[in-house]
């Protein structure tokens, strides 16, 4: 489903990944955990092609990112949901409105964006605060959101950039119990951490980076 074939990406002489390998199939749970530097956020930009490898080739389902035209990016990312470690949501529009935004940009009909964003919200714990704006969630429920929205189109993978990095210990472990619940129910999910500590006990496939080089 998503595989990194022998990649190079250079931003100077130093920095970046170096004949990077990586697959991930269908419904699979993996972390991928390194240090900070190491090229973690790297693959997952280079999973939803927001850069791409100076060698070497992304595959995304159907996608190459040797032949992928840049009008076709934003089809690709519709199939693949993205969470960061500090949120990134609309401060300006309450929680029902950030969720359904994602829905908006595709066309998506009302009725149809109003039925998909309650049954998500329900599926995160957070359908009672729906009118709430960001500022008056705590972390965990602020990620909580961004999961959501990241849900809502149904992609078949879901790609976590150090989404427990903002967070106390209580929350992190309930944003890894929803993630875990969301990989049971068929998506994958690659997770990106600096925190092996935090992941090691969870019994699934951890693939370390590091200087830019995986290590199995």
């Amino acid at each position: 489903m998503v595989r990194i074939s022998n990649v190079t990406m250079k931003y100077n002489r130093d920095d970046g990944l170096e004949r990077v390998n990586l697959a991930i199939g269908n419904g699979e749970f993996v972390f991928l955990v390194g240090p900070s530097g190491a090229g973690k956020s790297t693959v997952l930009r280079l999973i939803y092609m927001d850069v791409c490898p100076t060698d070497g080739q992304v595959t995304v389902g159907r996608y190459n990112s040797a032949t992928i035209k840049k009008r076709d990016i934003p089809y690709l990312r519709r199939k693949i949901g993205v969470v960061f470690q500090d949120f990134k949501l609309l401060d300006d529009r309450n929680v029902f409105e950030n969720v359904a935004f994602a829905l908006r940009v595709t066309g998506a009909r009302r009725r149809d964006i109003k039925k998909k964003v309650l049954r998500i919200l329900t599926d995160v714990g957070l359908n009672h605060k729906r009118n709430k704006m960001p500022h008056h969630l705590s972390g965990g429920e602020q990620q909580r959101v961004a999961i959501a929205r990241a849900l809502v189109n149904e992609p078949f993978i879901l790609l976590a950039d150090e989404p427990t990095g903002n967070l106390d210990p209580e929350a992190s472990q309930n944003i890894l119990e929803l993630l875990k619940k969301i990989n049971s129910r068929g998506t994958a999910i690659l997770m990106a951490t600096h925190d092996y500590q935090l992941v090691k006990k969870l019994g699934k496939r951890i693939i370390r980076i590091e200087k830019g080089r995986t290590l199995t």
